[in-house]
């Protein structure tokens, strides 16, 4: 297989883009990755998109096409796809374009995100959302993708003594974050009793303890490492990509306070570099809701089972921190347009490492994490960048 990079990165602002349509987002995304990296349309050989949703959020299917169409590169005739893992599309999308160029299939590809969330109501949305979980054996007994993330946090406070301050802390964190971000879709910081105090939503979580309905698109453009300097100056090497899987109800697993997909994920990433997670300093991982992105850290190996709460009050995973989680906001203040959530994280991984992430950028950093999630741990990617 050959070493592939990125060469370029897009991404639209998050947030209620009422403004713009689900094509706009989606072309404003790809155009910028495109111009940022210095190629021609008809240097593009294939195109993947990354959706969880269009068919119900917009009565909008064959979304690849769409956008293929509405940024003139279907008159080129190129292959246009779109991928689906629920909230993992985004990344499962960057796992084909990697494919695609470390086969050498294609030299140059583009992929991209998208998601229109906010046309609809809030309950709507939500519901949309419950169907990553298992609609047969959960959804339908009011087991909501926020019911069941409650549980999964009532459980971890029993089993491992986690606070529900130790919680709350994860959004003032990233939201502490986001501030930093311009393109998050909340900029401003938060106080933990403002987490604590807000609307609950499914008891201990409440609405700061989840991540919002976004609109919004991003995108990347990868290209075999040996064309491109051709480019840029500042490739990313993608050092490795893994997916694992697991039973779509939570009730079918051993243990519901650690997902099994992301501890295999990692293990398939270090087997395959040699990289050690204690090497790792800058990571984006899955926060949908709070107590995610604490079993991601755990199940990652950042911190031991029970430990991640306690780390982050301590702020071992702000910026300049032990390893810097988040720094875009993650999902909970950058947002979370579903479809380009996953190459969203790469985005803001890419310019960390390129030294352009501005008032939030990182002093060094040579190795950079991406974990995405779909449903309740049924689906997870993850990716390893680095300088090239």
């Amino acid at each position: 297989m050959r070493e592939v990079a990125i060469i370029g990165i897009g991404q639209t602002k998050f947030g209620e883009l009422w403004d713009l349509s689900f094509r706009e987002i989606g072309i404003q995304a790809g155009l910028a990755a495109v111009y940022d990296a210095n190629v021609a349309s008809e240097d593009i050989e294939a195109l993947y998109v990354g959706n969880m949703s269009a068919g119900r959020f917009i009565d909008q299917e064959h979304v690849a096409a769409l956008i293929a169409d509405y940024s003139g590169l279907a008159r080129d005739h190129i292959p246009a796809s779109r991928v689906e893992a629920a909230g993992a599309s985004g990344a499962m999308a960057v796992r084909q374009g990697y494919f695609d160029v470390a086969s050498g299939l294609h030299d140059i590809v583009v992929v991209g995100g998208a998601e229109k969330m906010t046309d609809l109501p809030d309950a709507a949305g939500a519901a949309i959302q419950d169907s990553a979980a298992d609609q047969q054996w959960e959804c339908v007994f009011g087991a909501t993708f926020p019911a069941l993330h409650a549980m999964i946090a009532r459980r971890h406070m029993l089993d491992f003594g986690t606070t529900r301050e130790q919680i709350a802390s994860v959004a003032v964190k990233n939201h502490k974050h986001g501030a930093l971000n311009p393109k998050a879709q909340f900029q401003k910081e938060i106080k933990l009793e403002t987490v604590l105090n807000s609307a609950k939503v499914a008891e201990p979580l409440t609405m700061f303890d989840c991540a919002p309905l976004s609109d919004g698109g991003a995108a990347v453009v990868m290209c075999a490492m040996e064309k491109a300097r051709k480019y840029t100056d500042s490739p990313v090497k993608i050092l490795a990509s893994s997916q694992s899987s697991d039973t779509l109800a939570l009730h079918h697993r051993k243990t519901i306070t650690s997902f099994e997909a992301t501890r295999q994920a990692m293990r398939k990433l270090t087997r395959r570099t040699g990289i050690e997670v204690s090497q790792i300093n800058l990571a984006e991982v899955h926060d949908n809701f709070t107590i995610s992105e604490l079993i991601a850290l755990e199940d990652i190996g950042f911190f031991a089972p029970g430990e991640a709460g306690k780390a982050t009050v301590d702020g071992q995973t702000q910026i300049g921190g032990r390893v810097a989680v988040n720094t875009s906001g993650g999902l909970k203040a950058r947002g979370d347009p579903i479809g380009a959530t996953g190459v969203a994280q790469i985005v803001e991984l890419v310019t960390q490492l390129r030294g352009e992430a501005g008032k939030r950028q990182l002093s060094d950093v040579k190795y950079a994490l991406a974990h995405s999630v779909g449903g309740t741990g049924s689906t997870v990617v993850m990716h390893l960048l680095g300088v090239a």
